[in-house]
Order: C-alpha cells, then sequence, then structure tokens
C-alpha cells in the first residue's frame, strides 16, 4: 500500500490536472476548468469536489493558503454559475447582499434541450457541503451562513404540490431561474442529501456559537417524512448512487439515525457484492476501461472509504482507483476529465469528505 505522502502527492497532481499549479497561491488565479467541461469554464460539481479537496489539502499539510485557493474557487463558482448564462446579471431574486438567493446554474454547456443548464438538487446540496468544510477549517462563519441562505433560497423551488395536496415530494431538477420544474420525479437520493446536508448546516451554525434554533428546521422536517415515507431505504447498483449512499450514511442525525444506518446497511451489501463477489449483472469491474464510467467509479470508492469497515472492500477499492490512476485520462471523454479529476483525488484521500478526518473533527449534534 503507497505511503500517505505518495497518495498526497499523487492527490495533488491529480488536483493540477484540474486547477493549474495552484501550489503559488500568491499569484494563483482560478483556471477554466480544461476540456468542454462547464459554461463559462465553471461546473459546479467538479467545483464543489475542488472546494473539498482544497480543504483536505489544508488538514493534510497543515498550511493555510489552501484555504485560500478554496475561497478564491468559491468566489469564482458564485460570480459565474450565480449570473445568468451571458453573465450580464444575477440569477433571478439574488442580489448583491444576496448572491445565493437565487441559487446556482449547474454549468451545463448547452442552454436547453435534455442535458441543457438549470438547476440540480443534489449538487447544490454538495455545493452547501463544500461551504460547510470550508467554514469549518477556515473558522469563519460566514460560509456556512451562505450555505444556510443557498438552502432555504432553494428548497420550496424544488418542492412540489401532488394533486393539489401538500404532501412533500421533490423534482430533481429545476429551471436556471428556479420558476419551473425541469423533471417529474425526485433524484434517488435528493431528500436523503437533503435532510443530512441541512442537519449538518444546522449542526455548524450551533458549534460557531449561533444559539439552539435550527434555521433549516422545517426543510430537513419535509426531507424526513420523504424519506420515512419511502422505507426501507435502499442504495442501488448504480456506482455513483452507491458512493453517495454510503458517503450520506456517515452522517450524525438528531432524528434519522435509524433511517441512516438502514441505507448504510443496504449499501455496503452492494458494494461488497461487487467489489469482493464481483458477480451478477450490478459489476462492471471486469469490463475494459472503455466500457466504465471512471467518475461514477470513484465515486463508489469515495463512499465506501468514508463508510466502510469491511478491510477486503476497501482494499478492492483501493484497486479500483489504482486502475483508473493509469487509465483515466485515456479513457475519459474531453467534457469528463475535470469531474474525472477531482473525483480521483478525492477517492485517493477522501479527507474532507469523511467526517472523522482528521481525528476530533466530527462534530456531535447537541
Amino acid at each position: 500500500m503507497a505511503s500517505q505522502a505518495a497518495r498526497l502527492q499523487r492527490f495533488k497532481a491529480a488536483m493540477k490536472k484540474v486547477y493549474g499549479s495552484f501550489e503559488d497561491t500568491a499569484n494563483w488565479r482560478v483556471p477554466p476548468l480544461p476540456g468542454n467541461s462547464g459554461h463559462r469554464g465553471r461546473y459546479l460539481w467538479t467545483d464543489a469536489f475542488g472546494v473539498v479537496n482544497f480543504v483536505t489539502l489544508r488538514y493534510a499539510t497543515g498550511e493555510e493558503r489552501y484555504l485560500e485557493a478554496a475561497k478564491r474557487l468559491v468566489q469564482t463558482v458564485h460570480d459565474t454559475l450565480g449570473r445568468t448564462r451571458d453573465g450580464s446579471s444575477r440569477l433571478s431574486g439574488a442580489s448583491d447582499t444576496e448572491p445565493l438567493k437565487g441559487g446556482l446554474r449547474i454549468g451545463k454547456v448547452d442552454e436547453g434541450g435534455p442535458d441543457g443548464d438549470g438547476q440540480y438538487h443534489h449538487y447544490l446540496t454538495l455545493w452547501m457541503f463544500a461551504l460547510n468544510c470550508l467554514a469549518v477549517a477556515s473558522k469563519e462563519v460566514r460560509y456556512n451562513d451562505l450555505a444556510i441562505r443557498l438552502a432555504q433560497a432553494i428548497h420550496p423551488c424544488f418542492i412540489v404540490k401532488n394533486n393539489g395536496v401538500e404532501e412533500p415530494s421533490m423534482v430533481w431538477k429545476v429551471s436556471t431561474d428556479m420558476s419551473r420544474p425541469l423533471s417529474r420525479s425526485k433524484g434517488h437520493l435528493d431528500d436523503v442529501m437533503g435532510y443530512v446536508v441541512f442537519e449538518r448546516l444546522d449542526s455548524v451554525a450551533h458549534w460557531f456559537g449561533q444559539g439552539d434554533d435550527q434555521p433549516l428546521l422545517a426543510e430537513k422536517e419535509q426531507y424526513l417524512h420523504m424519506m420515512t415515507r419511502s422505507r426501507p431505504l435502499q442504495s442501488s447498483t448504480d456506482m455513483l448512487d452507491l458512493g453517495m449512499s454510503l458517503w450520506s450514511a456517515q452522517f450524525h442525525s438528531r432524528q434519522g439515525d435509524e433511517l441512516l444506518r438502514e441505507l448504510g446497511t443496504h449499501g455496503s451489501s452492494i458494494a461488497r457484492e461487487i467489489f469482493v463477489e464481483q458477480n451478477g449483472p450490478c459489476s462492471s469491474l471486469h469490463k475494459s476501461a472503455g466500457r466504465r464510467l471512471a467518475f461514477r467509479e470513484l465515486g463508489a470508492c469515495l463512499g465506501i472509504k468514508c463508510y466502510s469497515n469491511d478491510a477486503d472492500v476497501v482494499a478492492n477499492a483501493d484497486a479500483v482507483v489504482e486502475f483508473w490512476e493509469s487509465h483515466a485520462e485515456e479513457s475519459a471523454p474531453d467534457d469528463l476529465m475535470a469531474i474525472t479529476q477531482v473525483m480521483l483525488a478525492a477517492a485517493l484521500i477522501p479527507g474532507a469528505f469523511d467526517l472523522s478526518y482528521p481525528d476530533g473533527r466530527k462534530l456531535e449534534d447537541s
């Protein structure tokens, strides 16, 4: 097994393929994502990983310059994806004092069509988590406050009524101005990710001494209701979905512990089937690199390394990460290069994605 120092160098190498030579942060400016990776050079999911990975570098090295890189990336994303596609104005409802009140665009290259721009719930919640990580690492509450205001702004736009009854249900995509849904159902984990990230935001607000109030209590109760209604909570054989299930299952929760354990148990059984037994239709690990999607498998590896205590599963996940270190560049399409590299770095060293890293950073609710 490679030493932590060697992993750190490999981690940095993957990040530099996306963000350039960021070591000299005094002179570094956030570059556009390489390839055809996002509109106006930004893509929300990729840059959320970028922010969390810079926080990981701060924890791994003790060097504050990596937090400066994370802050610059945050500002660049807000200045790009928090504005209309032509950059002329902030998104509808936002202002200079409330820059995230209009949400954040995905950053899709095309404006319309089935894969056009808009806002994804699971991208937004991941971005909130990235802001939260930066708040904890920098001890600057303003980043957690930004995440809370973003949560409050976007949540109602993804909640829909069923046949006129105000029973909480969701859609996974809405228009760029958040005025209408662009999908008919929720994503598999939208309620779970909403619940655990919103719970985290409230916990960190309390950690900063902002009182015992839970500013996102009503929103969390809606997510929890949807999660309870969907029981038993289960993962799926989709690799990225599996990874995000396991990642979500690690969160401490005031009310949802039983549900999250249920999700983690099911995800762990699927992970063992895929990564150890490697049988059945859900396993793709025997296929050639060109017939697999690196970023989805790397998402599974990240979730496993954040959650699993199964040594065989973790060891085989490490082997998959090493496989993609050698094959990602030759097999990933140009538009997936950036997302693949940031997720490769996270799968090498989960760091700030792992709520128990480093020891003592895990926040307990009180």
